[in-house]
């Protein structure tokens, strides 16, 4: 646990976009991830929530103190997965939507199923714009060694299965990988990208 003076931000400005703080709990650990590495100081003064996370009643009220169309997108990331409170974050989509025509974009690890215990790439049909998926590796062995997920080798295939259903319910689904990678391994994650009808994109390694 870190000790920070300040109370962890709800949301905070990145860019043209506003993000959403929702949760710090994560089923990986990946080496690469910014937890273990920074403090947030690079998009917030502090991401990490000091016990009790929350609810989504009290992230509304932060959302709804800001002009929300001020924003390009409104996007789900923080310190952790928000997959891990699904059913809060499709709650708040879907107040999102009936406040105004919000660009919401999702960042994921793309193991929401194993995560909540059903099939749920379908419900982002009509709350998600956009679903950015972390892929990080082209095998499941691969991405057992680097994210060391609970779910093991059966966390892949999940991610995999996942977003070939969210590609046929959100407009813009791509998959990423971290510019640190081999340049074979990321020719080959791109083609297991291409393999379910997502985007790819390889982004900048973030180390403090």
């Amino acid at each position: 646990m870190r000790e920070k003076e300040k109370p962890a931000s709800i949301v905070y400005e990145y860019g043209a976009g506003l993000y959403i703080n929702l949760t710090n709990q994560c089923p990986n650990n990946c080496d690469f991830c910014l937890r273990k590495n920074s403090d947030g100081s690079l998009y917030a003064e502090n991401l990490w929530y000091q016990g009790k996370e929350p609810t989504k009643e009290e992230i509304w009220a932060e959302l709804t103190g800001r002009d929300l169309n001020q924003y390009a997108e409104i996007v789900f990331c923080g310190y952790g997965e928000p997959a891990c409170r699904w059913d809060d974050m499709m709650w708040l989509c879907d107040k999102l939507r009936a406040h105004g025509s919000h660009f919401i974009r999702i960042n994921t690890n793309g193991l929401a199923d194993l995560i909540v215990g059903r099939q749920v790439a379908s419900e982002l049909d009509g709350r998600a714009d956009a679903v950015s998926v972390s892929l990080n590796a082209s095998t499941a062995e691969k991405y057992d060694g680097l994210c060391h997920s609970k779910f093991g080798l059966d966390a892949f295939p999940a991610i995999l299965r996942f977003t070939a259903v969210a590609v046929l319910n959100v407009p813009h689904v791509r998959m990423t990988v971290v510019s640190t990678m081999k340049k074979e391994e990321i020719e080959t994650c791109k083609k297991v990208c291409e393999s379910v009808g997502a985007d790819f994109h390889v982004r900048d390694y973030i180390s403090e």
